[in-house]
C-alpha cells in the first residue's frame, strides 16, 4: 500500500491525540514534528505551549515559581491539549511520572513511549543545555541513569513502546506509523 494512502487511512482512524512520552532527548520534539507532517495531524509540544503560556522560558518558569508550580503549569497545559482532538503531542520530559498527568494520557491520547538509552540520552542533551532545565548539566549522566531507572515501570504503562535509538526521525516516525496502525486494529471492536 502506497505510504501516503495509509498515513491518510490512519489519520481517518485517529479518534484522539497521539501523545509522546519519555526523557529528555527520547527524540519527542523531533520525532513528533515528523509524525505530524506524516499524518497531515498538528504538531503540539507541551514544553512550547507552557512557555507561551507562562511568557517565560522553562528556566525562567522553574526558577521563579518551583518545580511544583512548575508541573501544576503543565498539567494544566496537557489537559487542555489532550481535548483538542487528533494532533501529535510532545510533552516534557517528567509529564508522564505525574499521576494526574498520566491518567489524562492515558485516558485521552494514544500513548507512545520514545525509550532510547542513557548514551543516546545523554548525546543529544548536551547539544542543547539551556532547554533542560531540570538536567544537572555537570552530572548529566548519572542523573539520567536515575531517571531511567525511577520512570522504566511508568513508561512501560503506555500503549505502545518504541525504541529510538542512532536511527532518523523519519525511521522512528515510520516505526510509530505501524506500531499505531496496528494498534488501532487490534482495539477496533466489532459491533
Amino acid at each position: 500500500m502506497d505510504e501516503r494512502l495509509r498515513n491518510r487511512e490512519l489519520k481517518a482512524k485517529l479518534d484522539r491525540p497521539v501523545a509522546l512520552v519519555g526523557l529528555m532527548g527520547a527524540g519527542k520534539t523531533t520525532v513528533g514534528r515528523r509524525l505530524g507532517r506524516m499524518l497531515g495531524l498538528p504538531f503540539l509540544d507541551a514544553d512550547r505551549e507552557m512557555e507561551e503560556a507562562a511568557g517565560r522560558s522553562l528556566a525562567e518558569i522553574l526558577e521563579a515559581w518551583g518545580e511544583e508550580a512548575y508541573r501544576d503549569g503543565e498539567r494544566r497545559v496537557i489537559r487542555r491539549l489532550v481535548t483538542g482532538g487528533p494532533s501529535v503531542i510532545a510533552t516534557g520530559g517528567g509529564a508522564f511520572e505525574d499521576p494526574e498527568t498520566r491518567q489524562a494520557l492515558k485516558e485521552n491520547t494514544i500513548t507512545v513511549w520514545l525509550n532510547a538509552a542513557v548514551d543516546v540520552l545523554h548525546s543529544r542533551t548536551r547539544l542543547r543545555p539551556e532547554h533542560r532545565p531540570l538536567l544537572d548539566q555537570k552530572n548529566a549522566r548519572s542523573v539520567l541513569e536515575k531517571l531511567a531507572r525511577e520512570r522504566v515501570e511508568i513508561f512501560r504503562t503506555t500503549d505502545i513502546e518504541i525504541f529510538s535509538g542512532e536511527t532518523s526521525r523519519e525511521e522512528v516516525a515510520g516505526r510509530i506509523l505501524t506500531a499505531l496502525h496496528e494498534y488501532l486494529h487490534a482495539t477496533k471492536t466489532d459491533p
